[in-house]
């Protein structure tokens, strides 16, 4: 969510997020078409990581707890996970999920 005073920068790198991901669904290489939300089916930009990685929603008509979690590496590799985005994270910063074309996640806990 944006902070307060913040909403117009909010919308215009959402804008530039979608923009991207319009261009790497142009680019993608995939026997099924890939789209942008707010395309049926649209491929929504929850989060990214610091290597250019990014994580989408398969959007669809069911509820937002059922959409599915796509990844577009930076090494232009993309797959799916049928669970949600907090089951995803879970499963990967666990060990639990093959990571493919991501970066292995070390988990450091740091004492206080």
């Amino acid at each position: 969510m944006p902070e307060p005073g913040g909403e117009s920068d909010w919308v215009r790198a959402t804008r530039e997020e979608l923009e991207t991901v319009a261009e790497w669904c142009a680019e993608a290489d995939s026997a099924v078409p890939l789209h942008p939300f707010p395309a049926p089916g649209g491929l929504l930009p929850w989060a990214a990581s610091p290597q250019g990685d990014f994580f989408l929603w398969r959007t669809g008509p069911a509820s937002p707890q059922e959409w599915t979690v796509t990844v577009g590496s930076r090494s232009s590799v993309r797959w799916e996970y049928t669970g949600g985005a907090v089951q995803f994270l879970a499963d990967l910063a666990g060990g639990v999920l093959e990571p493919w074309a991501l970066p292995p996640i070390r988990a450091e806990v740091v004492a206080w």
